[in-house]
């Protein structure tokens, strides 16, 4: 474990879930890591959207059999939370500043020098995403390569920002109302998942939902407004030299964005992978799909899956459902080319 300072020190350690949980002062504020795995290993960092936390937004990539042995036997992961974003976290008082994007990326630096960690892999979603690439282009030596689900990197649309100053402004007079929640569902997931009039939501809607009501308001309309007022990220992008493996839900909200994110970095380190019938939330809706791409991916680092599971042809890990160029090694290793995944929804 790292030196503790002063003004980056250690304040509370837990066990939770398995791991143990550390809530670490930085310089600026606390901050909430949930650690699993032997220290040992290379670090994974993660960090969730919105209104989630690792439970709520990793869980299902997590609890994924062949993801986990893939990704607990080659790291140590650090699950970073937003500020107020873990469990069972206090309110934020509103008066309280709001911190910038810039701010909660030192964050994420002060975590890893606080761990006494010199580089790290990284995977974020959606508005995590957009602080860890920002994280990435401000410490480019720290960050050995980027797993980005649904990610952002412009400044917000005239459409967003109004859209999340509605949701601002609820947050703030009515708290974590049926309109918030339905907002952020649709944020998340797909069509198919939230279900209909015919059609009952999915039990990862169902849990995600339960979630949200048990999260504090004010906590996720911080984070709202800092995310509300991030910057443009493409020029940055530009000057990315880790190789970068993006997801994307083919009715993600942010899906246009993350196919520009795709045309501005360096082909020879960027790969897109659209998951099809799939909102923004990949890592919960299919986590599946992002097996085979996560192998491939990381099989440029050295790193591999300990033992191969026996495939049914109609699981989503048989390679018959992805694009036969995600098959060579060439195209996820040296060179990464956009790819589509095409997952059948077949049980």
């Amino acid at each position: 474990m790292g030196e503790s300072s002063s003004s980056v020190s250690l304040d509370v350690e837990r066990i939770s879930f398995g791991g143990k949980e550390h809530y670490i002062h930085t310089h600026h504020g606390p901050v909430s890591v949930a650690v699993y795995g032997d220290h040992d290993k290379p670090a994974l960092i993660t960090y969730p959207d919105i209104a989630l936390n690792y439970m709520s937004c990793f869980q299902g990539l997590f609890f994924c059999p062949e993801a986990a042995s893939l990704l607990l036997h080659n790291f140590c992961v650090y699950h970073i939370s937003p500020p107020g974003h873990e469990l069972g976290a206090a309110p934020i008082s509103t008066n309280v500043p709001v911190l910038t994007v810039d701010e909660l990326a030192d964050q994420v630096a002060d975590v890893l020098d606080f761990f006494g960690l010199s580089s790290v892999m990284c995977m974020g979603v959606t508005a995590g995403a957009y602080i860890l690439t920002l994280f990435a282009t401000k410490y480019r030596e720290r960050v050995l390569g980027l797993i980005l689900v649904s990610p952002l990197c412009k400044a917000p649309s005239w459409t967003e920002w109004f859209y999340n100053k509605v949701m601002s402004n609820l947050l703030y007079y009515y708290g974590t109302c049926s309109m918030v929640k339905e907002h952020l569902l649709q944020r998340f997931f797909s069509k198919e998942v939230r279900g209909s009039s015919h059609v009952p939501e999915s039990d990862i809607v169902q849990a995600c939902r339960t979630l949200l009501e048990e999260k504090q308001s004010t906590n996720i309309w911080h984070f709202l407004q800092s995310i509300n007022w991030r910057h443009d990220l493409t020029e940055s992008l530009k000057q990315l030299e880790c190789r970068t493996l993006i997801f994307v839900g083919e009715n993600s909200t942010f899906h246009s964005e993350a196919v520009h994110m795709t045309s501005k970095i360096d082909r020879r380190y960027c790969a897109l992978v659209e998951v099809q019938a799939c909102g923004s939330l990949v890592t919960e809706e299919q986590p599946h799909a992002m097996l085979i791409p996560m192998e491939y991916f990381l099989m440029g680092y050295g790193l591999y899956r300990p033992s191969q599971l026996n495939l049914s042809p109609r699981s989503p890990l048989s390679p018959t459902c992805i694009s036969p160029e995600l098959l060579s090694p060439e195209s996820m290793g040296i060179k990464l080319k956009p790819i589509k995944t095409r997952i059948s929804l077949e049980v």
